[in-house]
């Protein structure tokens, strides 16, 4: 599926009652999703461990 099918997917998927505020936040969650995969087929990711210790850390 291309982008703009993605997007309009996206859209077509709201409730009537969406604002545009929800239609960005939906399609800025897909943008980033998008890039989380690219950066994991690049092998740029962290093991679960040490996602669990960078949390530690943010949480403290």
């Amino acid at each position: 599926m291309n982008v703009k099918e993605q997007v309009l997917k996206v859209v077509q998927e709201l409730p009537q009652d969406a604002s545009i505020e929800e239609a960005m936040e939906r399609l800025y969650l897909l943008y980033k999703v998008e890039q989380g995969i690219k950066q994991a087929d690049a092998g740029q990711k962290v093991s679960q461990e040490e996602a669990k210790e960078r949390m530690r850390k943010w949480l403290r």
